[in-house]
């Protein structure tokens, strides 16, 4: 929910008011440029690349994952956030393309730096009240999302070792 306000001295700069966004409504704006924005940082790490992917095959698991985490923002204080169903199916997934843990904690790592880095770019549009609190609950989701994809990898090592016995 975007409001209009014109703090000091930014009306006479940008000749308006500015407009000030909750870090959810930048998320759901920006979220074509996180997606972008993520894949050039994945495209950065020489062990993400060894496995060759589509760009859908690579980036199709985001749109539901931001959702998530902006779905997460936007609950009520105290509410209990719900698991991920995108997350348990996208570490299935990543297991099958042949991904390592490592690989998957690093793709989440870049998620986050990827989120943070948007909202850095729209510090002028940043409801600064709710920064902080938003944050820890991004880190805190995209952590959760990790954790079910670890979830799926080591229910399939366990399946494999019980087949093997």
């Amino acid at each position: 929910m975007a409001k209009s306000i014109a703090p000091a001295g930014a009306a006479k700069a940008t000749g308006g008011a500015a407009t000030i966004e909750s870090v959810a409504d930048i998320i759901e704006r920006e979220l074509q440029n996180v997606i972008v924005d993520w894949l050039a940082r994945v495209d950065e790490e020489p062990d993400l690349k060894s496995i060759p992917l589509s760009f859908q095959d690579r980036t199709g698991h985001l749109p539901q994952l931001l959702h998530d985490v902006i779905a997460r923002l936007r609950l009520d204080a105290g509410t209990k956030a719900p698991i991920s169903k995108a997350a348990a199916h996208h570490g299935d997934l990543r297991r099958k393309q042949g991904y390592t843990v490592a690989m998957a904690v690093q793709e989440s790592r870049l998620l986050q730096v990827t989120i943070f880095a948007t909202l850095h770019k729209n510090t002028n549009n940043l409801e600064f009240s709710k920064l902080l609190p938003d944050v820890v609950t991004i880190a805190d989701e995209v952590d959760a999302q990790l954790k079910e994809q670890m979830l799926r990898f080591m229910a399939a090592d366990a399946a494999k070792q019980a087949k093997g016995k």
